[in-house]
This record gives C-alpha cells, structure tokens and sequence, in this order.
C-alpha cells in the first residue's frame, strides 16, 4: 500500500501526518517522523481492513485574498 504524507515542524519534533488516513506520528528528524508513520499505519491496518475500501479524500489548496 502507499500513502501520501505530510511532515511539518513542531519544535522541537517533527510530525508526520498521512493525509488518505487519519494517522499521525512524530520524530526528531523528518526521516524518523516518517519511519513512526510508517508504523503507526501498519498497526493501524494490522488485523483490520484494507487499504481498498478507504475513500480518497480530495486534497486542494484554498486561496485567501490579503
């Protein structure tokens, strides 16, 4: 399966948040965020359903004016 993931900074951890899947993980480095994420989703599917009846979500930017 692959997931598509965000890693953003929130010192002093780094956070890696998956975007198809409410599942989030945090590390000291973006590579160690990830790394947990990766865990963390395969726990989260361990014995439970798969990938395939997930829903996509759609992800779009959102535009403010100034």
């Amino acid at each position: 399966m692959r997931f598509a993931a965000a890693v953003g900074s929130e010192p002093p951890w780094f956070v890696g948040r998956c975007l198809e899947v409410e599942v989030a993980s945090q590390g000291r480095t973006a590579e160690e965020a990830l790394a947990n994420l990766r865990e963390a989703l395969e726990l989260n599917f361990e014995g439970g359903p798969s990938a395939e009846g997930i829903e996509i979500p759609t992800i779009a930017a959102v535009e403010m004016s100034a």
